[in-house]
């Protein structure tokens, strides 16, 4: 009996390892290959793409006085352009020729950091205050087409104005001959460009012509006609008329109707430049808007770069007839 129990132990142990050794071999044949895993060569991680150099667009600031002027809307676009071109992220603020909400728009410049504050003034004076806070805060300014009064900006950009009005009051002196009489129709009193065109003017008239009236008409087209139709009841024998701008200029035309009256303006906007072709216009003074705008932001990315740049810049007038 011993011997049958000796005998069905070894026999169960027997049993048991085969099925053990059977297991375990199942178990290595699903198994994952380490060995051959270990033995393998491993692969080169991947190169992250590295980003590239590119700083952060600087944030510059540009007023404009008013957007309601051919002149002012090509301004701005060249210095839209140019800002693309930089890398620059320009915000354009329209004063809408409202000196308390340029003075507001320039105050959220400050608060939103601009690196540059690019101003065209709808009053030279007006706006001093406010670039007195921005010169506080340690931000540039620039000024184009217009100055500032009573504050060093960085750089000033604008039209040689006084000669442009020379050379339009000469002409007029052409066309009119000395001693006739004329009027001016002036832009928005305060302003650094109706200053120095008026001064232009008088430069030549007050000695050469019979000025008979000066009146503003705030570069408007519309009250260029209103205040022309007022000067025309009051002297109609005028013989010439100079514009600070083609607006008025072109206001003025629309008063004078058919009279032989010599009107000059100031800008060289495309209306303008038609109007002289059809004759309706003796001439205006061309300006360069768009380079201007483009001079500014130009500049503005000078000063955000460390550089120099020269406190006042000249942008080239010519005489179209």
């Amino acid at each position: 009996m011993k011997k049958i129990l000796s005998l069905f132990l070894a026999l169960s142990l027997v049993f048991a390892f085969t099925a053990c050794s059977q297991k375990a071999a199942t178990s290595a044949d699903n198994a994952p290959q380490a060995s051959a895993v270990e033995n393998a060569v491993p692969a080169p991680e991947p190169v992250a793409a590295q980003p590239s150099p590119t700083a952060e667009r600087p944030l510059v600031g540009l007023s404009v006085s008013t957007q309601n002027n051919p002149f002012f809307v090509t301004l701005v676009d060249g210095a839209r352009r140019k800002a693309e071109n930089l890398g620059i992220d320009l915000v354009v603020v329209d004063a809408g020729d409202d000196s308390a909400k340029q003075t507001n728009d320039i105050e959220d410049l400050i608060s939103r950091n601009v690196k540059v504050v690019i101003v065209n003034p709808v009053d030279s004076s007006a706006v001093a205050p406010v670039i007195g806070d921005v010169i506080k805060a340690g931000i540039k300014t620039i000024s184009v087409d217009r100055g500032v009064d009573g504050q060093t900006v960085d750089c000033a950009i604008a039209s040689d104005n006084v000669l442009g009005a020379e050379l339009a009051t000469n002409y007029l002196l052409e066309l009119v001959g000395e001693g006739a009489k004329v009027a001016e129709l002036v832009g928005v009193e305060g302003t650094s460009a109706a200053i120095d065109r008026g001064k232009g003017f008088h430069n030549i008239a007050d000695s050469k012509l019979d000025v008979a009236a000066s009146q503003t008409a705030n570069f408007n087209r519309s009250e260029g006609l209103t205040v022309m139709e007022n000067i025309l009841q009051a002297n109609p024998d005028i013989k010439g008329v100079f514009a600070h701008n083609d607006e008025m200029a072109l206001g003025a035309v629309e008063a004078v109707g058919d009279k032989d009256i010599a009107i000059i303006g100031f800008d060289a906007t495309d209306d303008a430049l038609a109007a002289v072709k059809e004759g309706k216009m003796k001439a205006t003074v061309a300006q360069q808007p768009d380079l201007m705008g483009a001079t500014a932001v130009e500049n503005a990315m000078k000063l955000i770069n460390g550089e120099s740049v020269e406190p006042v810049i000249g942008v080239e007038v010519s005489l179209v007839k």
